[in-house]
């Protein structure tokens, strides 16, 4: 059980049905009436923010959010499949499922799936990726101007843009957070 006024940034909880992780807490004693706490809470699942006050005594059913490591190893039209490297069972994920940098992974790249209750509600990639530029135009001579940049298509399908030098295949390093160029690999 967890109790509101032992709130702290990360826990994580069941609230009318949903799983919720306090972002922000802070425990108030007006002068006048009974202490309460503050919070601003995010719906793990659909990541939606509330702010909400709580009495200090509330009690919560705890919700535990487990994270594996696996391997993504194929998709099958909507449904992507990730292999535990230790049990060698395969998981599908549904495509409304995986977040926007998912573009990002190509097969074989381990990536950590977060589930509650056995249930798989979000996939995280790694964090940083080596991709190989399979479509960009060639730099214009004399086009030099410092930070310009051209869109370049990486084996994935996804599209980044990376500085003048970069050529047809090239391996970039990609940070799948921001989707930017972060240099050559």
């Amino acid at each position: 059980m967890v109790i509101a006024g032992d709130f702290k940034n990360g826990i994580t909880f069941e609230m009318d049905g949903n799983v919720m992780q306090v972002i922000e807490f802070q425990h108030v004693k007006p002068g006048k009436g009974a202490a309460f706490v503050r919070t601003k809470i995010r719906n793990v699942i659909t990541g939606a923010v509330t702010e909400t006050t709580f009495n200090p005594t509330d009690k919560f059913q705890d919700a535990i959010i487990e994270r594996h490591d696996m391997q993504y190893s194929y998709n099958d039209g909507d449904l992507y499949y990730f292999m535990d490297m230790e049990t060698f069972e395969m998981t599908p994920v549904g495509k409304d499922t995986l977040p926007d940098n998912f573009k990002f992974v190509k097969e074989e790249m381990t990536c950590r799936l977060v589930s509650y209750k056995g249930s798989v509600f979000s996939v995280e990639p790694p964090t940083f990726v080596e991709l190989e530029v399979t479509h960009t135009e060639p730099g214009v001579r004399g086009n030099t101007a410092q930070g310009t940049t051209k869109p370049a298509t990486v084996e994935t399908g996804a599209e980044v843009k990376v500085p003048l030098f970069i050529d047809n295949g090239m391996i970039i390093k990609i940070d799948t957070r921001t989707g930017e160029y972060l240099g050559k690999a």
